[in-house]
């Protein structure tokens, strides 16, 4: 006889179903993502660009991340990859976001059962490239969405920029209930690279991978099943704000990614802070919340983060899953992991979540559901 699975503590505290905070909150109704079709592991990255430099062998070697989806360089004829110019990497940041967003744009609306006409708001999230128009006109041609869709670019914002999105994409459904906004988070972190052999490129060009995550959101009666948005949360590591950046690089000739050493430590030590304010609006301790979907940022990143919020091997599961099998998607690397908790089928109903992005300002951003 197998034994009943209990609640959480946390679906019995807090928010009561008739709590005014829930009624009309959106719900989180499907995830879809995507990624290129070449990926390689770290070993074989290092062989292609022929790095023997053991430092830089060892940042890649003990990355906790198996393998990543990467658009590298095609190889020159004497079959060695160079750095591309900036104006080749900005035609990568296009082409890839149109290909692999509108497949991560699909799976969301056939997991939602709906058609691209449906979408009545679309934000499109990147810091890997910059367009104008932007990624959400592009896709909205590419796919046939309907041209009245309402649309947002957020650009540059970082790998945190996610919930930003999320966030604007759940006023949008709030004051349209019953109609359908997609946040779509898109990155070709590929396109973002600089090959220099330095330890400071090294660090940024051992981490990061390509993909394109998109969740659909509706709020109303007819919203369906899934998680509700109950609330956001923003805050601003002032005295880290230049920790992380994505600025040019004169050196070099094109943008170029900057990460300070000291970010995760600066982002472990100011996660309670940021996450305890969010429960605190909702009466909520962190030892409410069932279920954390946290940025896979790192691994000195995730680990900071763990110690200072008390959370297990367990609790952050789906994050060192989808770094270790994708790398730091950026802005999407919060949703490939909600996406992983929602097939795992664990969460019940009255049950917490939060999840929690950090980014260049330094910023961690969180969000609070409820299943």
């Amino acid at each position: 006889m197998s034994a009943a699975v209990l609640p959480h503590p946390g679906a019995r505290t807090g928010l009561r179903p008739s709590d005014p905070h829930l009624a009309g909150r959106p719900r989180i109704t499907a995830v879809g993502t995507a990624v290129p079709a070449t990926s390689y592991t770290q070993a074989e990255i290092l062989d292609v660009f022929g790095i023997q430099d053991p430092k830089v062998r060892s940042v890649f070697l003990n990355s906790a991340i198996d393998r990543r989806h990467l658009t590298l360089p095609p190889p020159g004829e004497d079959g060695t990859r160079r750095p591309e110019e900036q104006g080749a990497l900005l035609a990568k940041h296009k082409a890839q976001g149109v290909e692999v967003g509108t497949r991560a744009l699909r799976d969301c609306l056939d997991a939602a059962g709906a058609d691209p006409a449906d979408v009545g708001y679309l934000c499109c999230v990147t810091s890997t490239g910059f367009l104008t128009p932007g990624l959400s006109a592009l896709i909205i041609k590419e796919m046939g969405l309907d041209p009245r869709c309402q649309r947002l670019d957020v650009v540059g914002m970082g790998c945190n920029a996610g919930l930003n999105g999320l966030n604007a994409v759940s006023g949008w459904a709030v004051a349209n209930p019953g109609r359908l906004a997609v946040l779509l988070c898109d990155e070709a972190c590929s396109a973002a690279y600089v090959f220099d052999g330095t330890m400071r490129t090294s660090v940024v060009n051992s981490l990061f991978g390509d993909g394109a995550a998109a969740v659909a959101v509706t709020a109303g009666p007819t919203a369906g099943p899934g998680p509700r948005l109950i609330g956001f949360g923003s805050y601003l590591i002032t005295d880290a704000i230049d920790a992380m950046r994505y600025d040019w690089d004169d050196a070099h000739g094109r943008f170029s990614f900057f990460l300070d050493p000291q970010v995760p430590y600066v982002v472990g030590a100011h996660a309670e802070t940021a996450v305890d304010a969010l429960l605190e609006r909702y009466g909520l301790r962190r030892s409410d919340i069932a279920h954390w979907t946290v940025h896979a940022g790192g691994k000195k990143v995730v680990d900071s983060v763990a110690v200072n919020l008390g959370l297990t091997r367990y609790d952050l599961r789906h994050t060192t899953g989808v770094l270790r099998d994708f790398g730091n998607l950026s802005s999407g690397s919060f949703l490939f992991s909600h996406r992983r908790l929602a097939e795992e089928g664990t969460a019940l109903p009255g049950e917490y979540g939060v999840m929690m992005t950090m980014g260049p300002g330094s910023t961690i951003e969180t969000a609070l559901l409820r299943w």
